[in-house]
């Protein structure tokens, strides 16, 4: 049976290679076409598209799905099954009428929690215990399709929207390769959403990476992890972007302004510290706008008004 796959960011790369390792015949790798980015503003490929060509792999990238000749063009490659995991792009319903056994989305969340664009910087603004990975039957409204499959993940005290992403993905594809054979032989029957339980998330756009420093420090911990590696949150510090990198809530209080930089004496170590509304958040890496990410020690080394200063 042949299979087309469709997906673009390197996070999606794990789940193509999980059905070629898994000798699934992949006819085309459908992807978004290429960007110009980088020093000279080059076309640059997206990492799926990368993988395909290394992999001697038929690549298409059209513009839109919805002309056409792109629909006659996909009809070609005799889909009996399409295969999506963060395309890019919503499939229009000539499309998904099109393979035998459907279009199936890998999707980072346990729907119907968090649809759309962001739903794993959404579980850790939240504050969720557990996020997970959805096998879902594409339908034409978004992410409504009936669930196939679903899989629980813990989220760590330390991941970001990237490293969480990036670990979903990776589930998906093994829940994936366990699911396809039974979905194929008709021995799965979907189970429909809920529409009561369902959420929505928006897309992230630059402004939300920056920080109010009257929220509690658990809100601005989650908001640093949530909004990494994009847009990446920041404050001003004497007119410059300063990007927090990492830092940890602390459940320390202290009257005065917010915003304001201490130095804490723990023990035998210092701890760098900005008091918020509720709380105070431990800086420990940061970058200065042009500058190179480093440690708070090293900043304050080279900046020694940095103590003291209102962000």
């Amino acid at each position: 049976m042949n299979v087309v796959f469709m997906g673009s960011p390197a996070f999606a790369v794990p789940v193509l290679h999980a059905l070629m390792s898994n000798k699934y015949d992949i006819a085309a790798v459908y992807t978004q076409p290429d960007k110009k980015g980088g020093r000279g503003q080059k076309l640059l490929a997206c990492p799926v598209k990368e993988f395909a060509v290394s992999h001697g792999l038929t690549v298409v990238q059209p513009e839109t799905l919805r002309n056409p000749d792109e629909i006659a063009k996909l009809k070609e490659f005799k889909p009996g099954l399409i295969i999506v995991a963060a395309y890019g792009q919503i499939l229009p319903e000539a499309v998904l009428n099109i393979p035998q056994h459907g279009c199936l989305n890998v999707h980072p969340s346990l729907l119907p929690k968090y649809r759309g664009p962001s739903p794993v910087a959404a579980a850790i603004l939240n504050g969720d215990t557990f996020a997970g990975v959805t096998i879902m039957l594409t339908e034409k409204k978004v992410d409504s399709g009936p669930i196939i499959s679903q899989e629980k993940m813990v989220i760590n005290d330390e991941d970001t929207t990237g490293t969480l992403t990036e670990r979903l993905f990776q589930l998906g594809a093994e829940v994936l390769i366990k699911t396809l054979p039974d979905w194929i032989a008709g021995r799965i029957i979907p189970e429909k959403q809920d529409e009561k339980l369902a959420s929505y998330t928006r897309m992230t756009v630059k402004e939300d990476g920056k920080l109010d420093w009257s929220l509690p420090a658990v809100d601005i911990w989650r908001r640093i992890r949530a909004y990494q590696p994009w847009p990446g949150c920041f404050t001003f510090y004497k007119g410059t972007r300063l990007i927090i990198a990492k830092a940890l809530p602390l459940e320390m209080f202290s009257d005065g302004e917010v915003g304001e930089v201490l130095k804490l004496a723990d023990g035998g170590a210092t701890m760098i510290v900005v008091r918020t509304g509720q709380g105070l958040l431990e800086l420990l890496n940061v970058q200065l706008e042009g500058k190179r990410s480093m440690t708070i020690n090293e900043f304050v080394a080279g900046h020694k008004d940095f103590i003291g200063s209102i962000l």
